[in-house]
């Protein structure tokens, strides 16, 4: 089983697993540049909702953040053992205080 293990839909389409493959190698690119390009990240993953599904947010060490869409809490994980940076649940932990702060800080108007 891959990092990224999307359950097939339909047999229908055969433009989605395409698309779906450049979605998950986006995500891990996005998510490495980020971690590359800024010290001290934690990983928080969001669980899903009826509206959206798992996400996981990156947060620097400055309190700078990225957000993406993960197909599950296991991969979130994976991912974050991946890039060696430590994981949490979000509704357990909370987000650090240091996002608010950065949020606050960059917050247009």
């Amino acid at each position: 089983m891959g990092l990224f293990s999307w359950k097939s839909r339909s047999k229908q389409s055969t433009a989605a697993p395409a698309a779906g493959k450049d979605a998950k190698s986006e995500t891990v690119a996005h998510f490495a540049a980020f971690v590359e390009s800024h010290s001290g990240c934690e990983a928080f993953i969001e669980p899903p909702t009826r509206v959206t599904q798992t996400t996981m947010v990156m947060v620097a060490d400055t309190g700078e953040w990225t957000r993406r869409r993960v197909p599950d809490e296991a991969t979130a994980r994976k991912l974050a053992k991946q890039f060696g940076v430590p994981a949490f649940d979000v509704n357990l932990s909370g987000y650090p205080s240091r996002m608010r702060e950065w949020n606050e800080k960059h917050r247009n108007g």
